[in-house]
């Protein structure tokens, strides 16, 4: 098996890094602390053909490879962690099921302004009632003429403040088979947004509340039954959110390995004791073992649908090891590393909130353990009738 990038690969990484290293690396640090969606930066990256790598020609985008975007991901996180959100954003998130499965008139409506850098989607998922149990969500999409009327809320939306529609999960009906998406403009009567509030990570989010909120029947996404299209598109989420973690971890080693050949003490510099020599190995190993994973579930998938399996085993291992490592570089470089004069503490706090989104650690090893028995387990209270 051949673990090297093509020519056109490695020739590819080149472009992005130098891109980077041109416009994004002065101000890595302003934009890790600044809250809001960077939108000048992907205005940048849409000139340079980093918005839409996954997306195909006709749609306005790239028409290239999972691995072409992980790459950028990597390379772009290597100068400036901040702005990976961006690649992710224009590759992985709810943009490439709003590409998938749009009808025509939205994509026209919609697509060319995501792509150009000059709008945000948030993704309106998670419920107060309905997390890693996402079937349980209550939010609904009634037909009403020509209208459908939502109710409900939503919490946890990544870019909320800034985004200008939202791609909710709703029920149509009872049952999984009930439930779709729809499309919500920011503006729409009977949708408000509530006040920012901050992850540990910095990041903000508002809660979604809609309130009888009417929305035109042609902003469905997916009707009734597109429940299982809407969590397949997970599975390339989860890709872009493992590419992250590994890449902010990488930072986060990088940071503390040049610390450790410069920081003296004892007049010694530090990679000379054995202790830390010991805690680089054991990071170098975590971060080459969780690359291969990652690179086989993106080289593997087809055309952006991978293997729930190898998707859940390459995200388990990158949120563990991005936060494993950045916690060690941390450590190694004390207080310097504890300091928000430098993105290595960044890199640790947003690692470990990727442990959380896009599918928990936890129900990722429910996933895993599941293909190794071959059988699926249900994580639901049983019944007393079906207990006897």
């Amino acid at each position: 098996m051949n673990f090297d990038f093509t020519e056109e690969q490695k020739l590819f990484a080149e472009q992005v890094r130098r891109f980077a290293l041109a416009h994004l690396e002065k101000d890595e640090l302003k934009r890790a602390h600044d809250p809001r969606y960077p939108f000048d930066v992907a205005k940048l990256m849409s000139r340079q053909g980093l918005m839409g790598i996954t997306i195909a020609e006709a749609d306005g985008g790239v028409g290239g490879t999972l691995m072409d975007a992980v790459i950028a991901i990597e390379q772009i996180a290597a100068v400036c962690p901040r702005s990976a959100d961006v690649v992710q954003f224009g590759n992985f998130g709810p943009i490439r099921t709003f590409a998938e499965y749009g009808t025509p008139q939205q994509k026209k409506k919609w697509l060319p302004k995501l792509l150009a850098g000059d709008m945000v989607m948030s993704l309106g998922m998670t419920e107060p009632d309905a997390g890693s149990a996402v079937t349980d969500l209550k939010t609904t999409a009634t037909p009403d003429g020509a209208h459908y009327v939502i109710n409900g809320t939503k919490v946890f939306s990544t870019f909320s403040p800034d985004a200008a529609i939202f791609l909710i999960y709703v029920r149509f009906g009872p049952g999984t088979s009930g439930i779709g998406s729809v499309i919500v403009e920011r503006d729409t009567p009977g949708f408000k947004i509530g006040p920012p509030q901050q992850f540990m990570s910095g990041e903000e989010w508002c809660e979604l509340h809609f309130d009888n909120c009417r929305i035109p029947a042609e902003n469905v996404l997916l009707g009734p039954g597109g429940f299982k299209k809407q969590m397949s598109g997970f599975n390339v989420e989860r890709i872009g959110n493992a590419a992250r973690s590994l890449a902010f971890g990488r930072y986060a080693f990088a940071r503390a390995r040049e610390h450790a050949l410069v920081r003296a003490q004892f007049g010694r510099p530090l990679c000379e004791f054995q202790g830390l020599q010991w805690k680089f190995a054991d990071m170098a190993v975590k971060l080459e073992a969780a690359q291969l994973l990652l690179y086989r579930a993106a080289a593997n998938a087809d055309r952006g649908l991978p293997s729930a399996y190898e998707t859940a085993v390459a995200k388990a291992a990158c949120n563990q090891t991005g936060f494993e490592v950045a916690h060690e570089a941390v450590q190694v470089m004390g207080a310097t590393g504890y300091s928000r004069a430098a993105l290595v503490e960044y890199c640790m706090r947003r690692c470990r909130g990727w442990m959380i989104a896009g599918g928990s650690v936890e129900i990722l090893k429910n996933r895993i353990a599941e293909h190794v028995f071959d059988r699926r387990f249900e994580q639901r209270k049983r019944h007393a009738d079906a207990a006897e």
